[in-house]
């Protein structure tokens, strides 16, 4: 069934193709794909499996257009897949304990999945599910609906939370404040490292030339790769996952209602070279604690505020105290000291950084 979405995911792929050849309108609008595909029978899909093959299209179609009505460079979908993850609404799947049964063609045999654990839902919270192929596993995504705690006023503490490279989370209220040890994910990114460099050092002479197709050992490898990846990804964000429960259930007992977040957009953007900007997107998965963080939040009633941390690594080195005592480094930085009215240079070793104030967030460096 993943691979009749495969079909249909190329053939909407050759239909845009086609129309493009002749200089016509390429038809991007759900409604339209829709209308184009009535009828159609792809293997033992059934119409909202089908569809949804067709949503997924239409969205990547028409954030392309968006982006090159704002003079960005994009192109449409052109990329051919083998599997094509699959999503049921409610109504058209039916979930018994650790079995769920999936709608198909009308007259085909009936489609059961056992899973590998029951899901954490009740069956009337559950909206929607999409099976995918992740690493060679068959995985089933479920979509729920989850009831959200009501302030009822009792909480208006605010809290700043710095993300950190090291440790997900530093939180900071008032007196109070908690640090989430990120030990066990520092940890796993070194034994994966060194599980990648061991892995492809033995793949490099078996590495196929550009357009030869490699062989059955070769491609052996890869898949265990793959997997090993995935299962990397998983292991990084379940910890992180904890590590957001952690934080909004510290928020709820010290009576939190806003959490203040750090929001470190465009850091990767900067001029530090691609290799750095590289080694920042691969260490520090920002996006994922933070939408982790949000999600966990909304559940238990608090509210998240992203605030740009542009500037507040140089409002943290202005500090009261006189530094003329510390050595200078080999690139220092000038600042003034309020306390002599006379400019003073800070070095950046470990000295420097404790006599540093915490910043606007409520939060140390991380």
């Amino acid at each position: 069934m993943l691979r009749s979405g495969g079909d249909v995911w190329a053939a909407l792929i050759e239909l845009n193709e086609h129309r493009f050849r002749r200089h016509a309108r390429p038809l991007l609008n759900y409604q339209e794909l829709c209308r184009e595909v009535a009828g159609v029978q792809v293997g033992e899909l059934s119409v909202p499996a089908l569809r949804s093959v067709v949503r997924r299209y239409a969205d990547a179609a028409m954030e392309t257009a968006k982006r090159k009505r704002r003079g960005e460079r994009a192109r449409y979908p052109r990329r051919r897949k083998a599997l094509v993850p699959l999503r049921y609404y409610a109504g058209t799947f039916c979930l018994e304990g650790r079995r769920v049964r999936l709608s198909v063609v009308r007259g085909g045999p009936e489609l059961w999945l056992r899973l590998s654990r029951p899901v954490p839902y009740a069956p009337d919270q559950v909206r929607s599910v999409t099976l995918l192929v992740e690493a060679g596993r068959l995985v089933l995504d479920v979509t729920a609906e989850v009831p959200v705690e009501t302030d009822e006023g009792h909480r208006q503490a605010v809290a700043g939370v710095d993300l950190g490279i090291i440790h997900p989370f530093a939180v900071a209220s008032g007196s109070d404040a908690l640090l989430v040890s990120g030990r066990a994910v520092r940890a796993e990114e070194r034994l994966h490292l060194a599980d990648t460099k061991a892995r492809s050092k033995k793949m490099a002479k078996k590495t196929p030339r550009r357009g030869q197709r490699g062989s059955r050992r070769w491609r052996k490898l890869r898949a265990a790769q793959r997997k090993a990846e995935s299962r990397h990804l998983r292991r990084v964000r379940q910890m992180h996952h904890e590590a957001a429960k952690e934080t909004v259930a510290w928020a709820k007992r010290h009576g939190v209602g806003t959490l203040v977040v750090g929001d470190p957009k465009g850091i990767a953007r900067g001029g530090a070279g691609r290799h750095h900007n590289r080694r920042v997107a691969n260490t520090w998965r920002r996006g994922h604690l933070l939408g982790a963080l949000t999600d966990k939040a909304q559940l238990a009633g608090i509210d998240v505020v992203r605030v740009d941390e542009r500037g507040t690594h140089d409002q943290a080195q202005r500090t009261p105290l006189c530094l003329q005592q510390l050595r200078l480094s080999r690139a220092p930085r000038p600042g003034r000291c309020p306390q002599h009215r006379r400019s003073w240079r800070r070095n950046h070793d470990d000295r420097g950084r404790r006599l540093a104030p915490p910043s606007r967030l409520g939060a140390g460096p991380t």
